[in-house]
C-alpha cells in the first residue's frame, strides 16, 4: 500500500504526548467525521470534569441498537481531554460501534483511587442512559490506552468500583486494554509516583491481582517494543494470567509502532501501519454477537 504523502509530517509530530494539541488536532483534522453523530459535553455527574462525549454511528452494523464502548484516554493520570480522541471514536463508528469518551478528574486535583470512582460513575451513567442515544446497554465494553488501559482493567476486574454504582463487571461483554499498566510497582515514572502515593502504595491497586475466572473477556494489545510500559510484564503477563483462569483472551503484539502510535493508528492517515483498529472492532463485534467468531 502506498504511503500517504503527509506521512513525514505525521511522524514528525510529538507523538510521545498524544494529548498535545498539535498532534491530536492533526489526527482529528485528517480523520473523516461523517460516520457519527456527536452529542458533546453531556454531564454524567457534578463538576467541570464530569462530562462525556457520545459518538453514535450513522450506519448500523449490528441488529438493533449499537454496541457501546466507554473509552478512557491515557496521560499518566495527570493530563488528557476527551475531544483529543475523536479520531478513536470515528474509527469505531465506521464499524457501527457507539463510543463514549468521558473526562475525569486528574492529578493533582485527585489521586488514586478518585479517578476510578469518576470512571465507574461514567460507566454507570452510560448503562443507564445510552439507549436514548442509540446504544445497547446490554452490549457494553470498556476500553483504554496506557493509563486509560489501567482504568479500564481496574473497572473490569475489580468489582469494588462498579459496585459503588450498583453494577458488576459481569454486566460487561468485554474490555480492551492497549499498552495498559497492569503490574507496575514499584513505580519508576516520576509523574506517576505521586498519583499512587509513592512510596506508600495503597494495597489493591494492581489490576493483575484481580484476574480470575469471573473476569470479562479481554482484548489486550501492545507494541512489542514499548519503552514506556513494559509489554511483557504488563500486557503479556495479564493475557497469560487470564488465559490460565479460563477467560477468553485475544492477545495481539504489534511490531514497529510505539507506545503512543498504538492508539495513533486508529486515525485514518496512520491505520495502514498496523491493523489495531480492525482487530479491536472485530473483537467487539464478535463479542456483541454481530459477526461470527473468526
Amino acid at each position: 500500500m502506498p504511503r500517504p504523502r503527509f506521512l513525514p509530517l505525521l511522524l514528525a509530530l510529538p507523538l510521545v504526548g498524544l494529548g498535545a494539541c498539535s498532534t491530536a488536532d492533526v489526527l482529528n483534522g485528517l480523520t473523516q467525521s461523517k460516520a457519527y453523530a456527536l452529542s458533546a459535553n453531556v454531564p454524567y455527574g457534578d463538576g467541570e470534569r464530569a462530562r462525556l462525549d457520545i459518538y453514535a454511528p450513522r450506519q448500523p452494523v449490528c441488529p438493533g441498537q449499537a454496541p457501546v464502548v466507554v473509552f478512557f484516554y491515557g496521560g499518566t493520570w495527570n493530563s488528557g481531554e476527551k475531544a483529543d480522541y475523536a479520531f478513536v471514536a470515528a474509527a469505531l463508528a465506521a464499524h457501527g460501534i457507539l463510543t463514549v469518551i468521558p473526562d475525569y478528574r486528574l492529578y493533582p486535583e485527585v489521586s488514586y483511587p478518585d479517578f476510578l470512582v469518576d470512571n465507574a460513575r461514567a460507566v454507570a451513567w452510560t448503562r443507564r442512559e445510552i439507549a436514548s442515544y442509540g446504544g445497547d446497554p446490554q452490549r457494553l465494553f470498556l476500553m483504554g490506552h496506557s493509563a486509560g488501559g489501567y482504568n479500564a482493567a481496574m473497572l473490569a476486574l475489580d468489582a469494588r468500583w462498579l459496585g459503588r454504582f450498583d453494577m458488576s463487571p459481569a454486566l460487561l461483554r468485554g474490555w480492551i486494554g492497549l499498552a495498559g499498566a497492569y503490574d507496575f510497582l514499584p513505580i519508576e515514572n516520576r509523574q506517576a509516583q505521586p498519583v499512587f502515593h509513592h512510596p506508600d502504595y495503597p494495597p489493591g491497586s494492581q489490576p493483575i491481582d484481580y484476574a480470575d475466572a469471573r473476569s470479562p473477556a479481554a482484548f489486550i494489545g501492545v507494541d512489542d517494543g514499548d519503552r514506556l510500559i513494559d509489554p511483557l510484564r504488563n500486557s503479556a503477563q495479564m493475557a497469560a494470567r487470564l488465559e490460565q483462569r479460563g477467560v477468553p483472551v485475544r492477545f495481539r503484539s504489534y511490531a514497529r509502532l510505539s507506545h503512543t502510535l498504538l492508539i495513533g493508528v486508529f486515525a485514518d492517515p496512520l491505520h495502514w501501519l498496523a491493523p489495531v483498529r480492525d482487530d479491536v472492532a472485530g473483537f467487539i463485534l464478535q463479542r456483541a454477537g454481530c459477526v461470527s467468531t473468526p
